[in-house]
């Protein structure tokens, strides 16, 4: 007990980069007493215990409104110094976006050296908190499990509907256009062997409109569902353990994260940053390990959570994105691609 007493209060003395002790911010984030954030819903990666223990701990209070990443940018910058939201959590291929477009301010937590180079911009504006990788979730009330597709080009020679969700605004329908792109050859800079991939099963009839969440899946209209693992494992015990399989295409997957950003012109900046800085501890690593994300700092996890995880051999073919610049400039147009080169061929 010393031990963890002597570690909180070196942490809360620390002075962090920007000439600040997180005892500083602590206090003016309790003074300010609440949180706005905007796509971090309570049942998405388990936010829901991490809003309830700031508020135990630190009594600010909390509300969200969920939205994809591309809209959480939009919100901020349309917004600007009307701010209606502190805090948003956007996928990785959004995050040097959000940047550009100026609409962020820069915190590095105090677990800032724990977070590997490829998941935080040198600068902190964003800092990944955890991990998903792109799996297929299969209804088994659909599909026998003789027939369950494995790998990409599984999926391609079967007869099954694939969801991928709305391409070119949320980041993990975006995401799993480029995981495909891994397996097929493909890369940031062409993501074109996916898009063929993609608009051949669009003439076969079998791109579904129905984007892979739980209401889709609950009620049967998602056969193969294009989704984080986190959220696969989550939807699945959230409906029925039995009734789905949640895995990792064998031959190619995307491993990349989510990260929270500051609004730059935030009300209530300070509780942001103190949500940031809990989120990193290990106490907000393993809520968001209870939600079945992989938290980015390598902690020991408890058995229970363990033990619902994707085997790691799944893993082996997940990459990381390498050139975020080059991702950055395909995801930009990649809206209109998907309209112009897949949709335009749904049946």
């Amino acid at each position: 007990m010393m031990k963890k007493f002597v570690l909180l209060a070196t942490l809360l003395s620390t002075v962090l980069t920007y000439g600040e002790t997180l005892q500083e911010i602590q206090e003016k984030a309790q003074k300010e007493g609440e949180v706005l954030s905007v796509g971090m819903p309570d049942n998405w990666a388990n936010w829901k215990d991490t809003w309830s223990q700031i508020k135990e701990k630190y009594n600010i209070k909390h509300s969200d409104t969920d939205m994809s990443s591309a809209q959480e940018i939009a919100k901020f910058k349309n917004e600007g110094k009307n701010a209606t939201a502190d805090i948003g959590d956007i996928g990785a291929g959004f995050a040097n976006i959000a940047v550009k477009q100026g609409v962020t301010q820069p915190y590095k937590t105090s677990y800032w050296e724990e977070v590997p180079e490829w998941a935080k911009d040198k600068n902190g504006h964003w800092m990944l908190a955890y991990t998903g990788t792109i799996a297929f979730i299969v209804d088994k009330d659909k599909i026998p499990e003789k027939d369950i597709p494995r790998s990409w080009e599984a999926l391609k020679n079967s007869k099954f509907k694939v969801s991928p969700g709305d391409v070119g605004t949320a980041a993990q329908a975006s995401s799993a256009v480029l995981a495909a792109a891994y397996a097929l050859g493909g890369d940031e800079n062409n993501i074109e062997p996916a898009i063929k991939y993609f608009a051949n099963l669009a003439k076969e009839g079998r791109v579904s409109a129905a984007a892979p969440n739980i209401q889709n899946l609950e009620k049967g209209e998602v056969e193969v569902g294009l989704i984080w693992d986190f959220n696969g494992l989550s939807y699945r015990d959230s409906i029925d353990k039995d009734r789905f399989e949640v895995l990792i295409p064998s031959d190619g997957s995307l491993i990349s994260g989510y990260t929270t950003i500051i609004n730059k012109w935030a009300k209530n900046p300070n509780a942001a940053k103190l949500t940031r800085e809990y989120i990193f501890s290990d106490d907000g690593q393993i809520n968001l390990a209870k939600g079945n994300a992989r938290p980015i700092r390598k902690i020991e996890l408890p058995e229970d959570i363990k033990k619902r995880m994707i085997p790691d051999e799944q893993y082996k073919n997940a990459r990381a994105i390498e050139n975020h610049e080059a991702w950055d400039k395909t995801s930009k147009n990649l809206g209109r691609v998907w309209q112009e080169e897949v949709l335009v061929n749904r049946k």
